[in-house]
């Protein structure tokens, strides 16, 4: 350490990496499933093919496209605590589409699925407030020189 300033080491090597295999899936689930609009957006994204998309960033970018992967990976991964942070646009209009959904219907039935659905969505930004241990990367940490 050098007058107040850190140094930060990390080494990554190929062992230290996983390999994910990226699966087609459409389902099925229960029609009470409290999980159900999630699993319909990731049968719909799972038609595509990201793959396309990250080769050819990777070709105009000069980046691998396992480190495309990841970023998209980690930055998708985070955007709830991103959120929790700053609710900006994006985040508040997500919030407030089973709201308005439920207003224009005008019925307790719709507002009660709002509220499962808002509960859904505002659980996920609760986990790392109720458990700040999901975060722990077992170790694969910079080490603080």
């Amino acid at each position: 350490m050098q007058s107040g300033r850190r140094t930060y080491r990390r080494s990554v090597t190929d062992d230290d990496l996983p390999t994910v295999q990226l699966l087609r899936w459409n389902g099925p689930w229960p029609d009470d499933d409290p999980d159900a609009n999630f699993k319909a957006e990731v049968a719909d994204y799972c038609r595509l093919d990201p793959l396309l998309t990250l080769q050819g960033m990777s070709d105009n970018l000069g980046i691998p496209v396992g480190a495309l992967a990841r970023y998209v990976l980690a930055r998708w991964a985070t955007a709830g605590s991103g959120g929790l942070l700053e609710l900006g646009p994006t985040m508040v209009h997500r919030l407030w589409e089973p709201v308005a959904r439920a207003e224009a219907a005008g019925t307790d039935e719709v507002r009660l699925a709002a509220y499962a659905e808002l509960r859904g969505l505002l659980s996920w930004l609760m986990v790392p407030l109720d458990d700040p241990s999901v975060y722990d990367c077992g170790g694969d940490r910079p080490s603080v020189e």
